[in-house]
């Protein structure tokens, strides 16, 4: 059995191993594939692992081999499932392979902008300390989160592991999702509308998908209903913020700071307006990338590929 693997260099730079998708068939890893190849290098295979290489009804009506593509992430966007699905193409995603490292990298992007840890750390080395009159220094307001209220939008799997955080800091909690759950178990948290969430919350961290609904969700409008003291955090797709809207709502206090690990183009244009807005920082889309969090994910993609070789397949998001 063929299989090719069309963008595996972000999966795999070199840390890992393909070995479990070698037992598997025969297998053509490519560490990246422009549009124009994909045909012309996958035609022959009856698997295809992609990451962010598209998959369109036109490319998939030029692939008639084709019986399985794997995503080698949770979002699954970049393929045409639909016509997949009338292709007879099973496509299984990767979910809840990233959940504890895009936790870590939340909490990371918050503590910075609460301490600002490389910042003081700088100033030290830039001798700064040494030449203070006192026996201790800071430049930069500090800000202790026990108290404060953290607004979780999608509260799903991430959303939730990011509150068991918050409530060990001593957060009060405020989640948004299509669909409640029983939180009954958290004393510290309570459901609401995203409007109410915007305005109440301290902390504003974003873990929905990416659909229609929630692209753009937060603009202007919305950023305008948050605190003029509080942060935003997101860590989970890009285009859920208006870059722009966001810039402009740093450099005129809107709100206070911003924790970004993903923006609505990637990579982005050298001139994106957050690049230059006040109190930003913005991490290279690494929330997912520790290297336990990319094994798990080729462990989760090999079993994939094995579970529907034998007839019983898992993770799929086309049924």
């Amino acid at each position: 059995m063929k299989i090719v693997v069309l963008d595996g260099y972000t999966l795999n730079p070199g840390d890992l191993s393909w070995e479990g998708l070698e037992k598997l068939g025969d297998v053509t890893v490519y560490d990246r594939t422009p549009a124009d190849q994909v045909v012309e290098w996958a035609k022959d295979a009856e698997i295809i692992f992609t990451n962010k290489t598209p998959l369109g009804e036109d490319l998939l009506s030029q692939l008639p081999v084709l019986k399985f593509i794997g995503v080698l992430a949770t979002g699954y966007n970049i393929i045409n499932t639909d016509v997949a699905k009338q292709k007879g193409i099973v496509v299984c995603n990767v979910p809840g392979y990233g959940t504890a490292s895009v936790v870590q990298l939340t909490f990371a992007l918050l503590l910075e902008l609460t301490q600002h840890v490389k910042h003081h750390s700088d100033a030290v080395r830039e001798g700064k300390w040494a030449r203070s009159i006192d026996w201790c220094f800071w430049d930069f307001p500090l800000v202790e989160l026990a108290g404060k209220t953290i607004g979780i939008i999608g509260f799903g799997s991430i959303g939730e592991k990011v509150g068991d955080i918050a409530t060990a800091f001593g957060m009060n909690i405020i989640g948004s999702k299509r669909h409640q759950t029983d939180q009954s178990h958290r004393a510290n948290f309570r459901w609401a509308e995203i409007p109410d969430l915007l305005k109440e919350s301290d902390v504003v961290s974003i873990h929905c998908p990416l659909t229609p609904e929630t692209q753009g969700l937060i603009n202007k409008e919305n950023l305008a209903l948050m605190k003029p003291s509080a942060f935003l955090l997101n860590t989970s797709r890009g285009p859920i913020v208006v870059d722009q809207d966001l810039a402009d709502a740093l450099n005129t206090n809107i709100i206070a700071g911003a924790g970004i690990d993903v923006l609505s183009k990637e990579p982005p244009a050298a001139d994106n307006p957050l690049f230059t807005a006040k109190n930003c920082l913005i991490t290279p889309h690494i929330a997912w990338a520790t290297i336990e969090a990319r094994a798990r994910l080729m462990d989760i993609t090999v079993q994939n590929l094995a579970a529907f070789m034998d007839g019983k397949p898992v993770n799929v998001v086309n049924k």
